[in-house]
């Protein structure tokens, strides 16, 4: 089966053919480093986490490059507000975001560039626009004018002719359209500049990722993603800075994450629902708060509840509590995971794509199953085996099952001592060889009463927290 992406740009399904066959290169939106990462950025972050993990799965060589933005007005004002350097406080959050994104187990990207790395670039790319009759100078400041680009829209599906000043547009006379955006502003006093031909300044935010990515990736590449946030204006001022300057079109396929809503309300600062991943890492396993942002297909928006937290929550103790039942008696059977039925079903899922929240169904079937063979007793090992194996590739990809399944049980312990489960574990089972019932029942309850779920065995007895 093919791949097949969601384009944004036409807005329609279509077979992915890289530019250079074999090879995928992919750039990313990443965060303007002026506070701790949210839930909304935790989600795009993860969800092209697993497309270049499955993408290197299907056999691509992927060069994925993810940026900071580094000097923004935001940085600026949160650094005046707090007395330090911009570039202090852009350190900071940049190292705060390592924090949160190793937590959730996200793989670095292969490039991370910063926008204060790349400012000559910039420069360059702002030039070679006013050489070509693109954008124009006025006191300082140079500006992207966007009736000179025919198909400025065609991303988003807006008009030029249709755009006016509004709420969301600052006025400013000195433009030539409302929409004319800016790709390198003037001094201010007390903030970061850098030498240009138009008098000291800084980058705009658009122009900083067309200059990045086509340092990195070229004039033309794969795939371009982020938010759907940044659908407009961000991307479709990248598209005309950067298809203006070069002559090339900029990008072959526009992927677009969905919104994360709060209790059914989108999150937004007015209504202070803004949570943090630090936040939530208190409260949840880090590859449970994964699971949950990959139970619903990428292009969909989720809603974060307590309810959405304890499904994901369970259904990943599920996976757990299987591979506890499969370690030390039946390995993986890594060879025999290409004609596994549910390793093709969870490919087909993804090729669809990237329909996670199939993948994520096609996984807990093979769970299933593997324990039906397990309970029946006379099951082929070799068929558990393989199925072990496509479970624990499929969790390679999506970034779920990855630790090992003792690991990941007592992490679940908190507020239980396990030193104390095991003696009531032991003491049970010597209840049991005495055949005094009464204790053992005693003793399982008192075990379920702290949270704990115990399974005998034939080798054992092994013990989970309740789901």
């Amino acid at each position: 089966m093919a791949l097949r992406v969601y384009n944004t740009l036409g807005g329609e399904k279509q077979i992915f053919e890289p530019i250079e066959p074999g090879k995928v290169r992919m750039y990313v939106c990443g965060p303007t480093v002026y506070d701790y990462c949210h839930i909304g950025h935790a989600r795009s972050v993860v969800v092209f986490d697993v497309i270049a993990r499955y993408l290197r799965q299907r056999g691509f060589e992927v060069t994925y490059v993810r940026n900071f933005t580094d000097v923004d007005d935001k940085i600026i004002r949160r650094a005046n507000e707090t007395g330090q350097n911009p570039g202090a406080v852009a350190a900071r959050f940049i190292e705060a975001f390592y924090t949160d994104m190793d937590a959730l187990m996200v793989e670095r990207a292969d490039q991370e560039p910063k926008v204060t790395e790349y400012i000559q670039p910039i420069i360059d790319l702002v030039q070679r626009l006013v050489q070509r009759g693109h954008a124009y100078a006025v006191d300082g400041d140079v500006y992207f004018d966007v009736t000179t680009f025919e198909s400025y829209g065609k991303l988003s599906g807006r008009r030029v002719e249709d755009m006016e000043a509004g709420a969301r547009v600052e006025v400013d006379e000195r433009k030539r359209h409302p929409h004319d955006f800016a790709l390198w502003k003037a001094a201010k006093p007390g903030e970061p500049s850098w030498d240009s031909p138009w008098g000291k300044g800084r980058p705009g935010w658009h122009i900083e990722c067309s200059a990045m990515s086509s340092a990195l990736l070229g004039d033309t590449f794969d795939i371009h993603g982020g938010g759907k946030d940044l659908i407009f204006p961000h991307h479709e001022n990248e598209i005309a800075q950067s298809e203006a300057a070069s002559g090339h079109p900029y990008v072959k396929y526009w992927l677009h994450n969905g919104f994360v809503n709060i209790n059914h309300e989108k999150m937004s600062k007015s209504l202070n629902n803004f949570l943090m991943i630090r936040d939530v890492l208190q409260h949840h396993h880090p590859e449970a708060v994964r699971m949950f942002l990959l139970s619903s297909h990428y292009r969909s928006p989720i809603d974060f509840t307590p309810e959405a937290m304890a499904e994901a929550s369970a259904k990943l103790t599920r996976v757990y509590t299987l591979l506890r039942r499969l370690a030390g008696r039946i390995p993986a059977a890594a060879g025999a995971v290409e004609d596994n039925p549910f390793w093709r079903r969870f490919t087909e899922e993804m090729d669809d794509d990237f329909n996670t929240a199939g993948a994520i169904g096609v996984l807990f079937e093979a769970v299933r199953a593997t324990n039906q063979l397990l309970d029946a007793g006379h099951g082929d090992d070799g068929d558990i085996a393989a199925n072990h194996g496509a479970i624990l590739r499929i969790g390679g990809v999506l970034g779920i099952a990855t630790l090992d399944a003792e690991a990941y049980f007592k992490s679940q312990a908190k507020d239980i001592d396990p030193a104390r489960v095991e003696d009531l574990i032991a003491r049970r089972t010597a209840a049991r060889k005495a055949r005094d019932w009464a204790e053992a029942d005693r003793l399982r309850k008192e075990l379920g009463d702290m949270g704990v779920a115990i399974e005998d065995r034939p080798e054992g007895t092994i013990w989970r927290m309740a789901d």
